[in-house]
């Protein structure tokens, strides 16, 4: 008798929650509380930055940085940001600030949080410009498995509708572009953060999109990075010698040489740090340990990313 009591008792909850589920089905997606807010940078350019944090479904994504200069025939923007999401919404701040369309967007680099909302700005009829080796990205297993597990990770906002897409003009090394009478100056700088890194310095506003290759105001991702490659690119950087740099993460900088210092110095101790023991095939464990790190541990992402990039730095290094 009692376990048939149980039974409908715990009928009845089961009964409940469903009902209760149904009733409620709202509750249960996600809030869209992330929002765009664009800044002006340069007469013509304006920039939104992402968070200092690893991307998950709560932020959607929205860890890196894009920016766009208004001209008179027509938006450029540099990257498309971590999910369509996002970039919907960077479509709509667009509009709020001119009527001109967009109709270039260049990709600085093919990493997940710059280019998952590329197809959105393919829809409106934006001609997208990327680096050659960032072919080989989007045909490797890499790319397909990366997508996969956003789908999950990132879900609803990249999902089974978000896809891979490709560039329709693909630079070798340089592209001056011009639109509107104003020129953008196209640049490869890799192997570097990424093979397929590119910069767009923009003379008129005297404004440098780095991408990747600067970080500010947290730890840098180097991932499989070309760190000697990657200091090259730094100083390539420099010659444009602008006076305003947006960085692929972080606040834009008025202060470029002092900012680009800060990924140039971190990159130089871990090559410094892990240099003889990768050389001498010293265990990567002990020169982690003795390396000093109280100079970023510190900072946003340190835990995340600083042990992987000195491991990564490491096996770079015995590969050179």
């Amino acid at each position: 008798m009692n376990i048939c009591f149980i039974k409908q008792v715990i009928g009845v909850l089961i009964g409940s929650f469903i009902f209760l589920s149904s009733a409620n089905g709202q509750a249960s997606k996600p809030v869209d509380t992330i929002q765009l807010k664009p800044v002006q940078v340069a007469p013509h350019t304006y920039f939104v930055q992402g968070f200092p944090a690893m991307g998950n479904s709560a932020n959607q994504n929205f860890i890196s940085n894009a920016g766009f200069v208004v001209t008179p025939k027509g938006v450029v923007v540099v990257d498309a940001l971590g999910s369509p999401i996002l970039a919907q919404k960077l479509i709509a701040e667009i509009k709020k600030i001119t009527p001109q369309k967009v109709v270039a967007l260049i990709v600085s680099h093919y990493h997940a949080d710059h280019v998952y909302g590329l197809q959105e700005f393919k829809k409106i009829g934006a001609k997208i410009y990327a680096q050659g080796e960032g072919k080989n990205y989007l045909s490797s297993e890499t790319a397909k498995k990366r997508l996969i597990a956003s789908r999950i990770e990132f879900a609803p906002w990249i999902n089974a509708n978000t896809k891979l897409i490709s560039a329709d003009v693909w630079i070798d090394q340089k592209l001056k572009l011009s639109i509107g009478g104003m020129d953008f100056l196209i640049s490869r700088v890799g192997p570097a953060h990424a093979p397929e890194d590119l910069m767009v310095y923009v003379p008129s506003e005297k404004v440098l999109f780095a991408g990747d290759l600067v970080f500010r105001g947290r730890i840098p991702f180097v991932g499989n990075a070309d760190s000697k490659g990657w200091l090259l690119g730094l100083d390539e950087i420099e010659k444009f010698n602008p006076k305003i740099v947006i960085p692929g993460h972080g606040n834009y900088s008025v202060n470029p040489s002092e900012d680009i210092a800060f990924t140039r110095n971190y990159l130089k101790y871990l090559r410094e740090s892990m240099s003889a023991a990768a050389i001498n095939m010293d265990l990567f464990e002990d020169a982690y340990k003795q390396a000093d790190w109280s100079e970023y541990e510190g900072m946003p992402l340190f835990k995340a990313a600083n042990r992987m990039n000195a491991y990564n730095v490491y096996l770079s290094i015995q590969a050179e």
